[in-house]
Formats: structure tokens, sequence, C-alpha cells
């Protein structure tokens, strides 16, 4: 095992796990494209742009060099924003190897292609192994050394199992998935709730609509999920449920954030522009959205959203839309199974 890390991407979860992963004694090569933030972060040992307080030890090396920070490590892991992903990939690929492990943190799916991030890396570099790390991981917490617990998957269980090792702390529990498209599907997916969830908070709702919100939108995930190949049990699960609740409740959460400011009113652009930070739920309700047109799957909650966001809908009218849809059963399979006598 080298003791030599990449991580492309300086924004909050890159920085994040550049201190866990540094903690444990890798030496870190991290990659920003910011060459002001770079001279800040050697000068402050801090990043202040997006994990201000939080210092950055020695063995954290920060440069604009991709072709450095690629170099003599046996796992790349890429930190930057889904829509990046591709161009990510195609930077690094000149500079990796095939036997390099790349490990993807982005939660989306591509709008055009609609294709999860594992399935770009693999086109892009179909010849190295592949891994995701996804779960209820706040880039603030994790940095200061707050309890969290995640999930890693590839389709290969040594290759999981391996950056399980990596990533393992006695304060941050990896475990291990099979299912790599429910892990992507459900940090991306839950991106769209917490966004609705913000919405609620925005308007001032209360907490009996947002749990209906968490609730039915974590079935609506898994329905997609289920269409594309996931397991359902797996939206059960950290990348599930638990990111779920995390980003729907934390005012860490960029996507809730977002959420409050449209519920209180502010345009998708005002909301954007407000932060320097990308706001993954945005683009992950369009591709959602398509994804469940595609797929012939009913996503109430997805498409009220992607109406407020890209077709200006009235925000009081998406609520009533929700309430006043045809009565059915929480569980189609329990209903349907007949072990009941109703």
């Amino acid at each position: 095992m080298s003791n030599n890390i990449s991580i492309i991407g300086a924004g909050g979860w890159g920085t994040a796990v550049s201190v866990l992963l540094s903690g444990k004694g890798f030496n870190v090569r991290l990659w920003a494209r910011d060459n002001e933030l770079i001279e800040k972060m050697r000068d402050t040992r801090e990043n202040p742009a997006y994990l201000p307080g939080v210092t950055l030890k020695e063995n954290i090396l920060v440069s604009s060099d991709i072709e450095y920070c690629c170099s003599g490590s046996e796992i790349i892991i890429i930190a930057a924003p889904s829509h990046a992903m591709r161009d990510t990939c195609k930077k690094i690929k000149e500079f990796s190897s095939k036997k390099q492990i790349i490990v993807s943190l982005a939660k989306g799916i591509e709008n055009i292609t609609l294709q999860r991030m594992s399935e770009i890396i693999n086109e892009i570099m179909p010849e190295n192994e592949v891994a995701v790390v996804s779960g209820p991981s706040h880039a603030e917490e994790v940095a200061r050394g707050i309890p969290t617990a995640v999930v890693a998957s590839s389709p290969k269980r040594a290759v999981a199992e391996y950056i399980q090792d990596i990533f393992m702390s006695p304060l941050f529990r990896v475990y291990t998935n099979p299912d790599i498209i429910g892990v992507e599907l459900g940090g991306a997916l839950k991106n769209i709730i917490a966004l609705g969830a913000g919405i609620i908070d925005g308007l001032e709702l209360g907490d009996n609509t947002k749990a209906a919100v968490m609730t039915r939108g974590i079935v609506e995930m898994a329905r997609l999920g289920e269409s594309l190949g996931a397991c359902r049990s797996t939206f059960n699960g950290l990348s599930g449920i638990g990111d779920l609740i995390v980003t729907c409740t934390s005012m860490h959460s960029r996507n809730r954030r977002a959420g409050i400011a449209i519920g209180q009113g502010k345009s998708v652009e005002e909301v954007i522009r407000g932060t320097r930070m990308v706001v993954e739920g945005i683009r992950t309700t369009k591709s959602a959205y398509l994804l469940a047109q595609r797929q012939k799957v009913e996503m109430p909650i997805t498409q009220e959203i992607y109406n407020l966001l890209f077709n200006k809908t009235d925000i009081r009218n998406s609520v009533m839309n929700l309430t006043m849809r045809s009565k059915t059963h929480e569980m189609e399979e329990v209903a349907e199974r007949k072990v009941f006598e109703w």
C-alpha cells in the first residue's frame, strides 16, 4: 500500500477527506485549480473559502499541478462537483495509470447523459477499478473529528474493502455495500428531497409536513433506484435514509439552505449567485425528473420540485398538488401481498 493519496478537488469535502487521511499518516496531494486559494492554504494552513478554522497538517500538499498530484499514489479520489466529473476524468486520465483506483465522492447525476458518477469514470477510464464513498458526512463535522459512518461500494468486493481500510478510523466508520447503483443514487437523489425540506422550512409549514416529504421522498428514491437495477434495501441504509436525514435537517446542508431561501421567496438564480458552493440538488432534480420519465416511474415530490425550479410554478400550488393527489396505499407491496385480511 502506497503512503501517498491523490485528492482532486479542494472544496469542503475534498479538504475534509484530506484532513481525515492525513491524520492516518498518509501523504495527501490535494489538487485545486484556484492559485489564489492555494497560496492562502499554504500560508494559513487552512481552507478559508470552504472549510475555515480547520488546520491542515504538513503532510497535506496543495498544488495546481495535476500531473504532480496524480502521480505516485495507488488511489485518486475525485472530490469535484458532479457536473465537473467528466472534465475532471479527462484531465486526470493523461496523468494516471490503469493500476490506480479511482474513488468518487461526488453525489449527482449528469444532466445530459443521465449517468451516475461511476459510469462516467468507467466510460473515460475503462481500465481502472472504481469505487464510491457516500453517506451522511458533512465536511464541517468530519474535519473536526465528529463520529461519522459512511458506505464504500465497488463492483469488486476486494476494491470496496480496500477503500474501507483506507478511510476507516476510530471516528470515521466505513461499511461496504456491493450495490453501487443504489449507493450512488441514494447520495444523489436525497439532495432533491433536501431542497423540498428546506422549502417547507422556508414556508414555515412545520415538522409534520417535512416528515411526510422525507418519508415519501425515500419511497420514490427507492422506486427509481429499483427500476435502474438497485436493491431497494440500500435506500434504508447510510446512503439512503442516513444521508436523507442529515441533509434534510442540518444547516450544514447547502441543499436545505437553498430550499429555505426559495421558500422565503428568492429565485433559483439568486440562490445560486448567493453561494460559492455547488447546490447539487438543483441539477440533480432535472436529471431525476428525466430519468423518472424514461423509466416510467412515479416521483411526485421530484416532479413538483422540478416544476418549481425550472417551470417557475407557485410554491403553494405545488404543496396542494402533493396533498390532493389520489388516495393510495402507503406501501403497495404490503397491500398487494395479501398477508393481512382486511
